[in-house]
């Protein structure tokens, strides 16, 4: 409260500009707490709506101008900074590809996926002027719910800023045991789930060498459709069948042929994913490539992409 009303809307632009450039910093109970301060007339309700909204666009501006340039890199470079790297953009690429320009709006009220949304749409085309009207439209919406609920809640937040001050360390403890306790349970659901997908890689070298053989293997390319308008790289004679067609794949192939089988994702997950459906359907030579597209594409020069891929296989 103190930070609020000395340094005012600014606090709140800055704040909320951090928060979308993706910085881990509280931008939605400052605004709580702002919306409380100006049911008491403690602070300007419209110019902290204004400064959030402006901070919003401009936040995913920056993110959407680097998706647009520099495609699936950057997009690698949020999955690695992610809380959930194994999903984020796969999250997006859904949102996006179902929901179109509207993604945006309900990306800012969808973790792990609101800092990806923006940088998605700028590496898949989408005009200016569709990004900015559903930006205004998702900065506003987001921002007056969350200063609807310091206006409504105003007094219940009082006592508990004030509960939070005379606490001191304690509350600053506590607090901290939380935020620690939300990672432990990212941390372990994601081992979990990489345990549960655990199974042997093939590497790069290896898949080169059968490819040149006399009975080379099936290689599928798992990604979804818009990551292949990011990036259309992809592994020469490939086969593009997104995960909920693998099964309808296995029903064309016999069980004996060997498969290999990519992604872009952290982890190779949804390779192994697709591994996972094979196995079920009685192929016991399936394998995913161990680092996906850029392991295999690493070194080569230029990483140019390759031809437009084929329509998918289902």
């Amino acid at each position: 409260m103190d930070l609020l009303l000395r340094h005012g809307v600014l606090l709140v632009f800055v704040v909320t500009l951090a928060a979308r450039v993706g910085a881990p910093v509280p931008a939605a109970p400052l605004l709580v707490v702002a919306g409380g301060l100006a049911a008491g007339g403690r602070f300007p309700l419209a110019a902290a709506l204004a400064a959030a909204v402006a901070a919003n666009i401009a936040g995913d501006a920056l993110w959407f101008i680097g998706g647009r340039r520099h495609g699936h890199r950057v997009m690698r470079l949020l999955c690695k900074v992610s809380l959930s790297p194994d999903s984020c953009v796969r999250r997006s690429e859904l949102l996006i590809g179902r929901w179109g320009g509207s993604s945006l709006v309900a990306a800012k009220f969808v973790p792990g996926v609101s800092l990806v949304a923006a940088p998605m749409a700028g590496a898949l085309g989408m005009p200016w002027r569709t990004f900015m009207f559903f930006e205004v439209l998702g900065g506003g919406l987001w921002s007056l719910l969350f200063l609807g609920l310091g206006l409504l809640f105003s007094r219940e937040i009082q006592r508990v800023l004030d509960l939070l001050s005379s606490a001191g360390t304690t509350a600053l403890a506590v607090l901290l045991v939380l935020l620690a306790a939300l990672l432990a349970l990212r941390w372990w659901r994601r081992r979990r789930t990489l345990h549960d997908l655990g199974m042997p890689r093939i590497g790069v070298e290896e898949l080169r060498t059968l490819l040149q053989g006399e009975a080379p293997p099936v290689v599928v390319d798992v990604r979804p459709r818009s990551s292949l308008e990011i990036d259309a790289r992809r592994i020469p004679g490939a086969r593009h069948v997104e995960l909920d067609g693998i099964a309808a794949l296995a029903a064309q192939l016999h069980p004996a042929h060997e498969v290999v089988v990519y992604c872009n994702c952290p982890n190779d997950v949804s390779a192994a994913q697709a591994a996972r459906v094979l196995q079920s359907h009685g192929f016991t030579r399936v394998r995913p490539l161990a680092g996906g597209l850029d392991a295999w594409f690493a070194g080569e020069a230029g990483e140019a992409p390759s031809a437009a891929p084929s329509p998918a296989t289902h």
